[in-house]
């Protein structure tokens, strides 16, 4: 049996790219599998201390999903600034919490912009049916399918206060979970066999409670910058969740309960 140069020109391309995912795959079960070195684990807690509240069943969880961010994510420093192990490491730890044990994956993360400090950016404001353009002061931003861009002081900052309420990594990677269905809008895709309705609810009754408080002048828990929409409440209650656990739980029980659920975690019960 003779083949046309065509079909075995077909057979020969359909097998470089099976041939070629199975060697992805195969690397990505090895970077899974790869722990940090001793001197990384040492720079890592320095850096991000809330990973010594993790359970131990999870940091060779951590350890191995670092690695695989680090091997996929290329980090280009702005402003003249040198990108060193320490950002790199850092960064990545913070953006794996939220997918330690979770099948959920940054696949379209292959950027990290890093900025030393604050950075402008243009923002339009709409005033009726004109829109108008103004300078606007960030610690970082996400961009549906990446970039992501931070700042680095206040990067560096949000992994050592592990309980200050602030951490712009943890919020500018829970928008890209956000992202992943297609839309964001506070609604990431759920964990399986989450209830839609439990969650919609969870969470606009939560963020309602959150408008009331801010309105009649009271404090919050979650950040009041969790007011501007419901994607900037999902990312706020996000950071709330891994940095003031016990506090969320209390106030917020069913919000706490969902976010448990989405990032099979229970921080609450760290030690």
């Amino acid at each position: 049996m003779t083949y046309s140069p065509f079909l075995l020109a077909a057979l020969l391309v359909v097998g470089a790219l099976l041939l070629r995912r199975v060697l992805r795959q195969r690397k990505r079960e090895r970077l899974l599998a790869t722990p940090l070195t001793p001197d990384q684990r040492v720079m890592l807690e320095k850096l991000v201390p809330m990973v010594r509240q993790l359970p131990q069943s999870l940091r060779p969880k951590l350890e191995g999903k670092i690695n695989l961010f680090l091997d996929q994510v290329t980090f280009h420093g702005n402003r003249g600034l040198e990108v060193k192990e320490e950002m790199r490491l850092s960064i990545a730890a913070q953006a794996c919490l939220l997918v330690v044990n979770s099948s959920v994956w940054y696949e379209t993360i292959r950027t990290v912009l890093i900025y030393p400090a604050a950075f402008y950016t243009r923002r339009p404001t709409h005033d009726g049916f004109v829109v108008h353009e103004s300078d606007a002061t960030m610690a970082g931003e996400s961009w549906t399918r990446g970039p992501i861009v931070l700042s680095w002081d206040h990067a560096l900052q949000g992994g050592l206060n592990p309980d200050d309420g602030h951490n712009v990594v943890i919020h500018e990677f829970a928008h890209q979970l956000d992202s992943l269905t297609g839309h964001t809008n506070g609604i990431p895709i759920l964990r399986k066999g989450q209830d839609y309705r439990g969650w919609e609810k969870s969470m606009l009754d939560a963020y309602h409670s959150h408008l009331e408080r801010l309105e009649s002048g009271q404090g919050t828990l979650i950040n009041p910058y969790g007011a501007t929409n419901h994607q900037e409440f999902f990312a706020e209650a996000t950071v709330a969740f891994f940095e003031k656990p016990r506090a969320l739980r209390r106030d917020e029980p069913a919000l706490y309960a969902e976010l448990a659920e989405l990032f099979a975690l229970d921080p609450a019960e760290w030690n």
